[in-house]
């Protein structure tokens, strides 16, 4: 069973269009061998983006295409930090999301090496707690997330374990 970062634009930047793209989106992975790990959806509601178990290959992008919802990149990612049951059981809770564009060049297995060398070093930043990371197969980007009092936490958490921001969204809090 393989996870996937699926992203979306919704039709119109608010919360009502990001939900009922989730909510769709939901429906149909459930009925196309995958499953719906999390949504988040930045603040600007400009973005989705969903985390989607398949438990066949192509699962979620069949689906969503069978479904005519349409995406920006579907690909194939590793959960860093967490276990998928924590997340599942947590509804994946998150106040803030940190896209990293990954260097040329890095391998998976450089990454994990440095991920585990400098994680601790968010003890340093007792305000903002590092929560998980997703980080494509392809080592195109990861995306991490925290909760943190704001954005300048966020920041002072990624300069400690020495790793660049490419985009930083605060995320919209679901009902």
């Amino acid at each position: 069973m393989a996870l996937q970062l699926i992203e979306l634009t919704p039709d119109r930047a608010d919360r009502a269009a990001a939900d009922a793209l989730i909510e769709s989106a939901a429906k149909a992975l459930s009925a196309g061998n995958a499953e719906l790990v999390e949504a988040q959806v930045p603040s600007d509601f400009g973005r989705v983006f969903l985390i989607a178990e398949e438990r066949a290959d192509s699962a979620a992008a069949d689906a969503l295409n069978t479904a005519s919802i349409t995406f920006d990149d579907i690909a194939e990612v590793r959960l860093v930090g967490a276990d998928l049951e924590t997340v599942k059981a947590s509804k994946g809770s998150a106040q803030y999301l940190v896209e990293w564009d990954l260097p040329e060049g890095l391998s998976m297995d450089k990454y994990l090496a440095r991920k585990a060398e400098k994680s601790p070093l968010y003890e340093n930043v007792p305000e903002t707690q590092f929560l998980r990371t997703y980080v494509r197969e392809d080592m195109g980007k990861c995306l991490c997330f925290y909760d943190a009092p704001d954005t300048e936490a966020v920041e002072r958490a990624r300069q400690v374990v020495d790793t660049p921001i490419d985009r930083l969204h605060e995320l919209s809090q679901r009902d």
